[in-house]
């Protein structure tokens, strides 16, 4: 099974999802190096408030590079080039946020969001995403609640780390 792209949704879906949360998207060409991207093209790429996308990004991609920048700190997020840097368990935040906002594209949603992340790679001792995410992932949890990313409810607050 192929991961769905960002050229396989609205793209207004996407950039309004993520400009609730100061974030813009720039398409760049196929052919070009994605400027911010950690792991290279096809991969979404971070710096300061713009994520870089192409046709060929990955969904999950871009939503994770996105919880990265919604995740981090403002120190942070100031100096924000390429590397996201944080903590184990914010890596883990990012990834349950990651699967909250796939729920907010029509095109993809949670149960999509799960199998992308299985295809690509993502490692969960549990052997999958969606078992990490229903039985594993109470301390992502607390932390989004904590730094008011979500509510009790898992609600997106849509607003930044403080």
């Amino acid at each position: 099974m192929a991961v769905l792209l960002c050229s396989e949704i609205n793209s207004a879906h996407l950039d309004d999802l993520l400009g609730r949360f100061g974030l813009k998207v720039k398409r760049m060409p196929v052919d070009l190096e994605l400027p911010g991207s950690f792991w290279k093209a096809p991969e979404a790429g971070l710096v300061g408030d713009t994520l870089y996308i192409s046709d060929v990004t990955p969904v999950h991609s871009a939503l994770h590079e996105s919880c990265h920048y919604i995740c981090m700190d403002q120190q942070r997020r100031a100096k924000l080039h390429t590397d996201a840097g944080g903590t184990a368990i914010e890596e883990t935040a990012t990834c349950y946020l990651q699967v909250l906002l796939s729920d907010l594209i029509p095109e993809m949603g949670r149960k999509r969001s799960f199998k992308d992340m299985d295809e690509w790679g993502y490692s969960y001792r549990l052997g999958s995403a969606q078992a990490w995410f229903e039985q594993d992932a109470e301390d992502a949890l607390a932390w989004l609640i904590e730094h008011q990313l979500i509510d009790n409810q898992q609600n997106v607050l849509f607003k930044v780390r403080q």
